[in-house]
């Protein structure tokens, strides 16, 4: 049986990883960080019959985001003093570019695209995490790329270096 110090251990080993997919998901550190403790408080609840935590991770954070995003509250921002940042390493503008293109797509389109390019992910791979047939998410796939090209332009061509 699977116990807590099990669970503390894969959390401390995919908290990075799982918090880059959400931030390319959310295109906000704070969803981010929300998206990660909700998937992580989760799997917790079942830790002891999960078979594959990798995979369940990945599934519940794309899952978790794409519900979370019909709901109303999702579009609320927080107001006040802007927090200091630190510098950013590399290309900020095509970052930024990136995930302000990432946004304007709808969430199932995102989540394909992180899924497959960031997270390099077979088509059967993600076709099972998000429950979809292969087929569908190779459709997916062309039209949230052809419209993400719209959107960068010649931009887009840079991307796989980040």
């Amino acid at each position: 049986m699977k116990g807590i110090a099990e669970f503390e251990e894969f959390a401390r080993a995919r908290v990075g990883p799982l918090y880059r997919t959400a931030w390319l998901l959310c295109g906000d550190p704070h969803h981010a960080e929300d998206l990660v403790q909700d998937t992580l408080a989760n799997m917790l609840k079942t830790w002891s019959r999960i078979d594959a935590p990798e995979a369940y991770a990945r599934t519940a954070l794309v899952r978790t985001f794409v519900s979370q995003r019909r709901r109303r509250s999702w579009t609320e921002r927080p107001t006040g003093e802007v927090p200091d940042r630190a510098q950013a390493v590399g290309d900020v503008e095509l970052r930024l570019a990136l995930q302000g293109a990432l946004a304007e797509l709808v969430p199932l389109d995102r989540a394909v695209l992180v899924l497959r390019y960031f997270e390099d992910r077979s088509v059967e791979q993600v076709a099972l995490d998000l429950g979809k047939k292969p087929s569908a998410i190779t459709t997916r796939t062309a039209r949230a790329l052809e419209r993400l090209r719209a959107v960068l332009g010649d931009d887009a061509i840079h991307l796989i270096a980040l």
